[in-house]
């Protein structure tokens, strides 16, 4: 006759609440372990990281448009082609107007940056903070070495700065070139050699949601942008300040930053009018900034960005910080929508059912 076993009897220090905690807490450091890792990784590797997550944007933002023109009976890889060349073409041209617009204001530009400076410093070291000039280089100094990325080393520094800029200028075009013409087939292939075949459907709609939120949060980020650096370029100019056109294309560039990038810019516009233009075109545009970052965050962002950035603020911001510290600028601007890509993943993949044997075509079992 068999007794019945206490429960106890099977019970370890792993199987009461506090084991349970325990075996939890261990499962959480270890995951945290590997991200940290893979982070150290990806700024080793940053020459070949970084232009690789570029190109992934690019290619998620660009690919409708190969795809319209594939559609309309252009072969893939002139479709390609066509999208890059016209790409290229845009950003010229505004590299262009930007430099004949700052040929003759470039000295005045300069010029007005360091009087700017040299005004804050006059106005911090003159506030209740009392910051002495030395203390103000300090922390100048501190606030360099914190954007361009840990340890000062930032995200391509050294001796060999040009040749690597134009190493990963090359690595990251041939990357966008493949990804817009094989991008399918590359994922196909590698889901089929290294993911498991019974989550293949699952894999398939992650793969495809990650597209969408990348592409969606580039082509209405820029979107945003090109609002905010029209309506502060626009603004700079009709105030008559220097370098309108320079100004409004760093607010663009700026907007890519979530929450400080387009502040930045066009705080920096502010600094400018209040040296070339005076003290009531400085307060003018703080007011168009201000009015602007009210306007995007209560109207455009909603509006375009919709659900592609389901992302609580306090995550941006993380996102934001934890970028910012590993990889410096780039850092800032690749965080968020890879913060945004990895939550999209998470819940595709949990309102995603396996499909069921009877379900695979032939060739997939």
């Amino acid at each position: 006759m068999n007794l019945p076993q206490h429960p106890a009897a099977d019970a370890g220090p792993w199987h009461d609440r506090l084991g349970r905690a325990a075996i939890r807490s261990l499962q959480v450091l270890a995951v945290l372990t590997l991200l940290v890792i893979a982070v150290w990784v990806g700024v080793q590797l940053r020459l070949v990281v970084v232009p690789l997550l570029i190109a992934v944007l690019i290619a998620a933002a660009a690919s409708p448009i190969v795809a319209w023109l594939n559609r309309r009976g252009l072969p893939r890889a002139p479709s390609v082609w066509a999208t890059l060349l016209t790409g290229f073409a845009i950003f010229g041209g505004l590299i262009w107007a930007v430099a004949r617009a700052a040929q003759d204001q470039w000295s005045e530009l300069a010029d007005g940056a360091s009087k700017g400076v040299q005004e804050l410093e006059r106005f911090l070291a003159q506030s209740p903070l009392g910051l002495d000039r030395k203390r103000i280089e300090e922390l100048w100094a501190q606030a360099s070495e914190f954007l361009a990325g840990p340890r000062g080393q930032g995200v391509i520094t050294g001796a060999t700065l040009v040749v690597e800029i134009l190493a990963g200028i090359f690595l990251g075009l041939v990357l966008l070139y493949f990804l817009l013409k094989d991008g399918e087939r590359i994922w196909t292939f590698l889901r089929r050699e290294l993911l498991p075949e019974r989550h293949a459907h699952r894999f398939d709609r992650v793969a495809e949601e990650a597209v969408s939120t990348l592409g969606g949060y580039v082509r209405g980020t820029a979107l945003i942008a090109l609002v905010e650096a029209t309506l502060i370029g626009g603004s700079v100019a009709l105030l008559g300040v220097p370098l309108a056109l320079p100004i409004a294309i760093v607010v663009f560039i700026g907007a890519f930053v979530p929450l400080l990038g387009a502040t930045t810019a066009g705080a920096l516009a502010a600094l400018i009018a209040l040296v070339s233009n005076g003290m009531v075109a400085a307060l003018i545009l703080v007011a168009v900034v201000i009015v602007v970052n009210q306007l995007e965050g209560d109207v455009l962002a909603p509006y375009v960005l919709g659900k592609t950035l389901s992302l609580h603020p306090l995550a941006v911001l993380l996102a934001l910080s934890i970028g910012t510290i590993s990889a410096g600028i780039i850092g800032a601007i690749l965080a968020v929508p890879f913060a945004a890509v990895t939550w999209s993943a998470i819940t595709t993949w949990r309102s995603v059912e396996d499909l069921e044997p009877e379900d695979l075509e032939p060739e997939e079992l």
